[in-house]
């Protein structure tokens, strides 16, 4: 009997989804797909028509569209993009319908009237990675593209994608270039001016001018907000908070803070708070020539502060040399509490949390008890309340650790339902996910949260730490390198994870490096180096960490202590470390 015949073909497959669309319904069903009807009547449609596309099917707020050519598909997309945003230049960024779209190149299956397999999936989760009014494409299409068309890329590197064996590279299209043809020249000169013409730029704690010590945190809180929200900006590469905030009461050397750092701008402000008035002083500085490019003064009552936290970040940002015309598109939507007395809890509790100190974690706690009790629907704030407790879980400053893991739980949960945007709900979740050894989870969260804030250090580096942990060191190393450049002042544990991820790709030598920087190791240290040395067949140094350890712990093992902390994917990576830690000659 003959085999039934599978119908194959290559094809470039294009996902498009409405980003938030369950949000949208909820707040105006009728309305919501009225215009729904409306854009893919007068834009969608037409569009794929004219690139010679064809609709496969469409879901509730979604396409799945196939192409017989891949530069036809990405010039569909972009215009697509670009016909939407014009669309919405007068609409409400609440009532906005802004599509994700995902492209992939690779064999399907036709059957009746749908697509499947592989290239189907790997588009639809690159559309999940894409940003809202954003387009992501596999390394494939990019080999395809990059040379034929008009418009910049940025890698955002190797990713696991859920259900796919192996990891894609996945590159976003930037900006807003026509999809035209473009001489190889050309497109390389784009393309390099995305990768390495970055503006860099540095937030300094703004200055409290009241003259009341009480109000330093709402410097400190504003001064933060206007950081994260440029942290937004995958066009800007900006330093950290924690870095920022090492500069704060100095006399501050504006060229010299920039060679140090190696940034291009310096945002200097102050904060005067007067009753319920606050005035807000600030300005930009190009640091080679020392010079204000920029400066303004917002005079407002206090019930502005979004307002006035939204008008310094676009014009820092229209300022810039490139004009960044995607930025606004780009940057993740918050929902700031209309509760000022909450937000204000939340300011100073944030700055508490930085300090890292038991009594001060005490005192955060409270404060932002009280911020949800003045405004239960506060995303922020139960994403905050979750990382607090995180940090008194970490340390162990909490009288029941199981307890405490679960209020986390549930704390994230409610966070996630009110606000899936928020960057901080989606990091702790991952974190949270990979002690559970839920690594597919943890992934989708951190993904998320790289997406949401690509210039927060926490991000960046929990990123390496998950591809350590799931077997991809190599991808990882990178990741750690850049979290440290965005926070040169980055605590210790950056250079644990550096170690670690070094440890796992075999690298002992260079791992051994990154452990000795931290300054004050602990028992889990001292291990990882005994367990090195041994790898490198220095049998004295391996034993000297041995010592170390069990003077500290004498029940230390491999399977009381050691284990429990490990959260590896691979048994061949908790083999391995198994047989080092057995090559250095501790109690299994």
């Amino acid at each position: 009997m003959a085999e039934d015949f599978v119908n194959r073909r290559l094809a470039a497959i294009l996902v498009g989804d409405v980003a938030h669309y369950s949000q949208l319904m909820g707040v105006d069903e009728e309305g919501t797909l009225r215009q729904l009807k409306a854009h893919r009547k007068e834009l969608i449609d037409p569009k794929i028509v004219e690139h010679r596309g064809r609709i496969v099917k469409t879901t509730g707020d979604g396409m799945l569209v196939e192409f017989v050519s891949v530069v036809d598909a990405v010039r569909c997309a972009v215009d697509i993009q670009r016909g939407m945003a014009e669309r919405n230049a007068e609409v409400p960024r609440e009532s906005r319908i802004e599509f994700r779209i995902g492209i992939n190149v690779g064999d399907i299956i036709s059957d009746d009237n749908d697509i499947y397999g592989d290239g189907v999936n790997v588009a639809a989760r690159l559309e999940a990675l894409a940003l809202p009014g954003g387009i992501c494409v596999s390394a494939k299409i990019h080999e395809e593209v990059h040379r034929k068309l008009a418009l910049a890329f940025e890698d955002l590197g190797e990713h696991a994608l859920k259900n796919i064996a192996a990891s894609v590279r996945v590159y976003r299209i930037v900006g807003g270039a026509k999809a035209g043809a473009a001489t190889p020249a050309a497109a390389a000169k784009q393309q390099e001016a995305a990768h390495h013409a970055k503006p860099s730029i540095i937030v300094l704690p703004f200055v409290n001018m009241s003259g009341i010590a009480e109000q330093e945190f709402f410097a400190d809180g504003l001064t933060e907000d206007i950081l994260t929200d440029l942290s937004r900006f995958r066009e800007l590469f900006v330093i950290s908070r924690n870095t920022s905030f090492k500069f704060k009461g100095q006399a501050v050397d504006v060229k010299k803070v920039a060679r140090e750092l190696g940034v291009q701008y310096v945002v200097e402000g102050s904060v005067r708070r007067a009753g319920n008035r606050v005035r807000v002083t600030v300005q930009l500085i190009d640091a080679e020539s020392d010079r204000h490019i920029w400066a303004e003064r917002y005079d407002r009552d206090l019930e502005d502060i979004f307002a006035i936290q939204d008008e310094v970040t676009s014009a820092i940002v229209a300022t810039l040399p490139g004009r960044l015309e995607a930025a606004a598109r780009d940057r993740a939507e918050r929902k700031p509490t209309g509760n000022m007395p909450a937000y204000e809890c939340v300011l100073e509790a944030k700055v508490l949390h930085h300090r890292s100190k038991r009594e001060d974690n005490d005192k955060a706690q409270i404060l932002i008890g009280r911020a949800i009790k003045l405004d239960p629907k506060y995303a922020h704030a139960h994403a905050w309340k979750a990382c607090i407790l995180g940090q008194a879980w970490t340390y162990e400053w909490c009288a029941d650790a199981e307890a405490t893991k679960q209020l986390i739980e549930r704390e994230l949960e409610i966070a996630l339902a009110i606000d899936e945007n928020d960057s901080d709900v989606q990091r702790v979740l991952a974190a949270l996910r990979l002690t559970q050894r839920n690594h597919d989870a943890s992934l989708f969260h951190q993904q998320r949260a790289l997406s949401l804030n690509p210039n927060d250090d926490l991000i960046v580096v929990q990123q390496g730490e998950i591809l350590t942990w799931i077997g991809e060191p190599e991808n990882g190393i990178p990741w750690l390198q850049k979290a440290m450049r965005l926070n040169p002042f980055h605590p210790p544990r950056f250079w644990n994870h550096l170690g670690r991820a070094y440890f796992v790709a075999r690298r002992y030598a260079e791992a051994v490096e990154a452990f000795k920087r931290i300054a004050a190791p602990d028992q889990f240290l001292h291990a990882y180096l005994a367990a090195c040395y041994a790898q490198l067949g220095d049998t004295a140094a391996a034993g000297n960490h041995v010592k170390e350890v069990l003077n500290r712990n004498p029940g230390f093992s491999w399977g009381n202590t050691l284990m429990p902390m490990l959260h590896y994917k691979r048994e061949i990576d908790l083999f391995h470390h198994r047989d080092s830690i057995r090559k250095a000659r501790f109690p299994l």
